[in-house]
């Protein structure tokens, strides 16, 4: 744990291996977010939509995975709906 004191004028340093680790540098931003059990402190990236670039990434189906899926189902109920209207209705 890094611990940091706060100046008269409200100012704290981010401890220097903590600012390598997270990638801040001067003149970059970062964001207080208060919680239930007290206070964080985040890095905010330069370009935020850059940043959740690949966030999703093999979290599960795409949605062209789910399209893909969905027509494989009907294909199928089809194919059921064929074998069972064709002879005397037995598959036959």
């Amino acid at each position: 744990m890094a611990l940091a004191t706060v100046s008269k004028k409200g100012w704290v340093v981010i401890p220097k291996i903590l600012r390598k680790k997270y990638g801040i540098k001067p003149g970059g931003k970062v964001a207080f977010v208060e919680v239930a059990e007290g206070l964080y402190i985040a890095p905010v990236p330069d370009d935020p939509i850059a940043a959740l670039e690949g966030v999703w990434r093999d979290r599960g189906p795409t949605t062209e995975d789910v399209i893909e899926m969905h027509r494989r189902d009907r294909e199928l109920e089809e194919a059921k709906i064929r074998y069972w209207s064709e002879g005397d209705g037995k598959g036959q």
